[in-house]
């Protein structure tokens, strides 16, 4: 029903009404808690004493920064009426705000002056402050970033903060950072600045329930980072991003607990039709000409391949990244995990399963080692650092190769002799037809991207002797010669694996190793997994099941664009056979449609 005429609409979440409003039922509390104790070997929980040590440091910088404005403001001439009353202050974004971060992680934060503090006082008289005190290290200040920022650990804790100058005669303690009218006058380093918090902020704005979302997404999270999907820099998916999906799975599902929204979550975005966005709020004109994302209007933002746009002006697609392959590896991956999820939530194996991470390394047949080498530590750190932000030109190098289809990087680099990283690209080529003829020359394509980081690095003035980059392609029997031995060996599967195998897996929605990304893998290199822990089987309900037709249905509509009638399913008292569930869609669907036209 269209809400915005007739009646007061229901209250929702979102840009769609919701999925399923049915609350939790005892079994997914106790999944919720074994998800928990799964995690828990992984350091994603930071403890009490850590957690107030965080609070301490970032109290003690908010003071820093209250003084330091104030002794800025009695510099300018300021009356003492107005220094009393200046204020400052420190936000926080990104993981802490969230209250995802991890043990050890850092923390984002934001510097907030009012209109009389300039960005040089920040690099200049704020920086020569923080220098001062003995319990800051590590500083340093990179003011030409496109995100100016002042970088140092304070009492072992790592801070990224930012600067942003408002507006505003004075800082209150109160200050709400979420109305579009606070841009108003700023230059465009400070809305950009301002841009995590604003993001952050509204992220827990359109949530039903956070406490749900967070553990929801803490399991996101280090399922991605397991799974070697978690690189906004590579071309997979930043923090930011996972958040947006993981907040949209809440919205679909407001009264949902974590177990189950990590489930839906899998159910939702392997069958999302990318590039439709997905988006938390429908996007709205602040009349402050500032660049947002809208295909309509940007002709580059048609191309963009899985967009996922931040809920706050000026809305921005945090995916630009993206490429065919990075694309490709995590659909398969949101089949994998909904394959997983539903084991673990029909008993037959345990969360610890869907953490495992993959065997890249047995994966496909054809590998580049990227190898970036330098003649000294602190070189070494500068070097890797600009050529892992250039990999993805690589990869789009390869995949504009027409005799490749798939390019894909690990995003961990791994050591090799003094000052040596290597990352490594997994390639599947293309079957061709005499394919014993055809010679694949990557030369010009390796050639090209190293070409472009040398240019880069001598137009910032960074190369320096004994800095080097190279590209091999090799075959997986030679990757011995670059890893050590318990990377690339195979792993021995187990009877009761092997027997699954031979009877066809337990789920038929993806094979176990994901096999059939690469065509030209060897059939007997798949990703090992351990068996499950055999458990009685518990069937799925019929209320599930008419939950997962309900989701390709709001999935179909949503992304048409169109109003579609009611779908006419089975009575509620009937049972919905599993294997009725795609006939009963796509019949429901076409019915829709035909009435539609």
């Amino acid at each position: 029903m269209n809400t915005r005429m007739g009646s007061q609409p229901q209250k929702h979440y979102g840009i769609t009404s919701a999925i399923s409003l049915a609350p939790p039922r005892e079994i997914d509390h106790q999944y919720t808690k074994k998800l928990c104790d799964a995690m828990k070997p992984f350091g994603v929980f930071e403890d009490e004493e850590e957690l107030n040590h965080r609070l301490a440091v970032l109290g003690k910088l908010n003071n820093f920064v209250k003084e330091w404005i104030a002794e800025i403001s009695e510099l300018k001439n300021l009356p003492p009426s107005v220094i009393s009353c200046v204020g400052g202050k420190i936000f926080t974004f990104g993981s802490y705000r969230l209250g995802v971060h991890t043990k050890g992680a850092d923390i984002d934060a934001l510097c907030v002056a009012p209109r009389h503090v300039e960005r040089s006082d920040f690099f200049q008289s704020f920086f020569e402050k923080l220098k001062q005190h003995e319990e800051i290290k590590d500083l340093r200040a990179v003011e030409d970033a496109f995100v100016p920022v002042i970088k140092f650990k304070f009492d072992g804790i790592e801070i990224d903060l930012l600067f942003a100058r408002l507006a505003l005669q004075s800082i209150p303690d109160n200050l709400d950072l979420r109305g579009d009218s606070i841009l108003r006058n700023l230059d465009i380093r400070c809305i950009r600045s301002l841009n995590g918090c604003r993001v952050t902020d509204e992220i827990l704005y359109l949530v039903p329930n956070k406490e749900n979302f967070r553990l929801t997404l803490r399991a996101i999270k280090l399922w991605a980072k397991r799974r070697g999907i978690y690189s906004n820099m590579l071309g997979f998916l930043g923090g930011v991003s996972w958040a947006m999906l993981v907040a949209r799975t809440c919205q679909l599902y407001p009264n949902a607990v974590a177990a189950t929204l990590v489930h839906k979550f899998f159910l939702v975005f392997s069958k999302w039709e990318w590039p439709n966005p997905v988006l938390l709020k429908q996007p709205e004109d602040s009349n402050l000409n500032l660049p947002v994302w809208d295909p309509r209007v940007n002709p580059s933002d048609r191309y963009h391949l899985m967009p996922i746009i931040t809920p706050a002006y000026p809305q921005q697609n945090s995916t630009y990244n993206v490429s065919t392959s990075t694309r490709t590896i995590m659909s398969e991956e949101f089949k994998y995990g909904l394959s997983v999820t539903d084991e673990i939530l029909q008993g037959k194996a345990e969360w610890s399963k869907l953490f495992e991470p993959p065997n890249f390394f047995q994966k496909y047949k054809h590998y580049i080692v990227l190898t970036a080498s330098a003649s000294t530590e602190e070189n070494h750190l500068e070097w890797i650092g600009l050529v892992e932000s250039k990999i993805r030109v690589l990869v789009g190098n390869l995949e504009r190769n027409e005799y490749i289809t798939l390019a894909h990087v690990n995003p961990q680099s791994f050591p090799g002799n003094d000052f040596v990283s290597m990352w490594f690209i997994g390639i599947i080529f293309k079957k061709v037809e005499n394919a014993e003829s055809v010679n694949i020359d990557l030369t010009y394509d390796i050639q090209s991207f190293t070409d472009t980081v040398y240019r880069q690095a001598n137009n910032i003035n960074m190369l320096k002797d004994g800095m080097k980059i190279e590209a091999t392609h090799v075959k997986k029997k030679q990757l011995h010669q670059y890893l050590p031995p318990e990377l690339v060996q195979k792993k021995k599967r187990s009877i009761a694996e092997l027997n699954r195998s031979s009877n066809g897996g337990s789920s038929k929605r993806i094979s176990l190793d994901s096999s059939h990304l690469d065509s030209s893998r060897d059939t007997d290199s798949g990703t090992p997994f351990s068996s499950p822990t055999s458990k009685p089987s518990k069937p799925a309900s019929d209320t599930d099941d008419r939950y997962d037709i309900l989701v390709l249905y709001y999935m179909f509509s949503l992304l048409q664009h169109i109003q579609l009638p009611s779908m006419e399913l089975p009575d509620a008292s009937s049972p919905l056979p599993a294997s009725n569930s795609c006939r009963v869609v796509k019949n429901s669907i076409k019915l829709a449609l035909n009435r539609h036209k």
